[in-house]
This record gives C-alpha cells, structure tokens and sequence, in this order.
C-alpha cells in the first residue's frame, strides 16, 4: 500500500536527517487498538484499513500551510506548500481506530509516507469526541526547526503559491480543495482554509486574466 512513495523515498538525505528520521520511527506493541489523528491529505486518503472514523478536536495545535513540497506538491522550480500541525490554537479533524493487529503494519506504512524528511514529528496527543471522550491519539506535528517548515505565512501568499505548484501526487490546488471538501463533508469548518480556498479563486483568475491580455 505505500508503494506510490518509494520514488519520494529516493531523494538525497544527509546522515544526521536519516538517523533523525529512524529515531523517530514509532514501536507497536500490539497490546491496544491504535488511535490516530488527520487532519490532511489522510482523511481523505488514508491507505490503511481502520475499524472506525470519527470527528475528533485536538487543544494547542492548528492545521497550517507551513510545510514546503518540493516533490508531493511541487518541484524544485515550483514549491509548494502541504499541512502541518502547527503550535497554537485547535484543530478538528478524523480520528481513526486501528486494530492492534494492523497497528505495526499501519505504522510502518505512515512512517515510509509521513517521514520522508524530518520535518514532521509523532507526539501523542489528547483527541476529544464530540461525546467528550479523551483518547491518546497519534498525530504527525511540524517540527520548527526544520529547513522546510516556512513559519507563518500572509494568507495571500499561501494561495499564490498554491495556485501554481504542482507535483508527483498532483495539483497544490487540488490538496487544498480535497482537504477542504473532506472537511465540509464532516460539517467541520476551518476559516483559515475557506479564506485560503477564496483567495485562490481569486489568485488564479487574476492569472488567467493576465494571461489573456499578454
């Protein structure tokens, strides 16, 4: 299942970021059910089985468009920009049950796709149900220190450079407007990515238009 990301897998990493990468790799112990939070591209592509699937709110991180993608989103010539759990504010988003049967391969297979680089780090946090239930869920946060995290950007320019980018996994547009639609399909609201998606309807019509008068 995770064989679309072995040519991502191919890019050039330096010693100390592959050790990072490894140190990072979550261990199963197969004991519990394993419970995981998305809150981008893996809600609406997951690539694992799971038993359930429910709206779920995370406390002192947000959903943002902080991470450069320079081959899923973009290119080298084009960067474009993908999610990352930033500190700061909540966050709504899918939480999945994994069977413990399933929990080492569904780790292995998040490890191979989330930590292509050592921008994103997985921490344990508390994910509460809309019944008020706190539940220990895996989620893959942003690591500030890292050279691809971009810090906060001017929403303008987060739809500019969505609006062009392109990658080996498609559009930067069509990203943002599938996490979108997945969120508006759960009646969950992000103000922050309904501005991002007007301001790129915008963005890209601006362009057409200039286009058209060249």
């Amino acid at each position: 299942m995770a064989s679309q990301w072995r040519y991502i897998l191919s890019i050039d990493l330096t010693d100390e970021e592959k050790n990072l990468i490894e140190k990072r790799r979550i261990r199963w112990t197969g004991q519990e059910t394993l419970q995981l939070f998305a809150y981008g591209s893996l809600m609406w592509r997951p690539g694992f089985s799971f038993q359930g699937a429910l709206p779920a709110k995370i406390m002192g991180y947000h959903r943002s468009f902080c991470v450069v993608s320079t081959y899923y989103r973009g290119s080298a010539d084009w960067p474009g920009l993908v999610l990352g759990l930033d500190r700061g504010g909540a966050c709504t988003g899918v939480l999945y049950t994994i069977d413990k049967t399933d929990g080492s391969r569904v780790l292995d297979y998040l490890h191979e796709r989330e930590m292509v680089t050592g921008i994103y780090e997985p921490r344990w946090v508390k994910a509460v149900t809309k019944d008020k239930k706190v539940i220990s869920a895996l989620a893959y946060v942003v690591d500030r220190t890292h050279h691809q995290y971009t810090g906060k950007l001017a929403p303008e320019e987060v739809a500019r450079r969505i609006g062009r980018a392109v990658g080996i996994g498609g559009s930067n547009k069509d990203y943002l407007m599938n996490t979108l639609c997945h969120l508006r399909e759960l009646n969950i609201r992000d103000p922050r990515l309904e501005r991002l998606a007007e301001l790129l309807h915008h963005t890209l019509a601006h362009d057409k238009t200039s286009q058209a008068d060249s």
